[in-house]
């Protein structure tokens, strides 16, 4: 652990205040004997000690060793655990693919926000989606009023 947090508190000294700055971790390795949770808690509280602004938590996809059960928002419980360990914000990934999922995973205290990746490469306006789907509304560049998706109507609101 001490190259990291040693690269984290040069690059925290470098920017001081002026700018976010967070790590983005693989909280298990997925092997028998490897890295797991535990380290990343007392990892991610090193992080918070040293001025760190967030955790992000993923894992895996290291090793061919990995055994990974993989499953809706599998990534959550790591994110949960090390959340409860910590006062900085923490960003949970893993399968999450429809909003109310993620919306569940906010309320239930599994993570402060939610990371997306392939289901927004997959849908580059599913923040719009989302949106529609738990009934908020999203304030957007007048221009994108001139061609609002069937689907979205009342859900995007001109820029003031």
């Amino acid at each position: 652990m001490r190259y990291p947090l040693e690269v984290f508190k040069a690059i925290r000294e470098a920017v001081g205040n002026t700018m976010a700055v967070g790590v983005r971790l693989s909280a298990t390795d997925w092997v028998e004997g490897g890295w797991d949770c535990e380290q990343s808690i007392k990892f991610s509280q090193q992080l918070e000690t040293l001025g760190s602004d967030y955790i992000h938590v993923s894992s895996g996809g290291l090793s061919p060793q990995q055994a990974i059960t993989v499953g809706p928002g599998y990534q959550l419980p790591f994110a949960r655990d090390i959340r409860q360990q910590v006062a900085i914000p923490v960003i949970g990934v893993g399968l999450i693919t429809d909003p109310q999922q993620a919306e569940a995973a906010l309320e239930n205290g599994d993570a402060d926000l939610i990371a997306l990746a392939r289901a927004v490469l997959y849908d580059p306006h599913w923040p719009w989606h989302a949106a529609a789907s738990l009934g908020a509304q999203v304030r957007v560049p007048s221009q994108y009023l001139r061609s609002e998706p069937h689907g979205l109507k009342g859900t995007l609101l001109p820029n003031r």
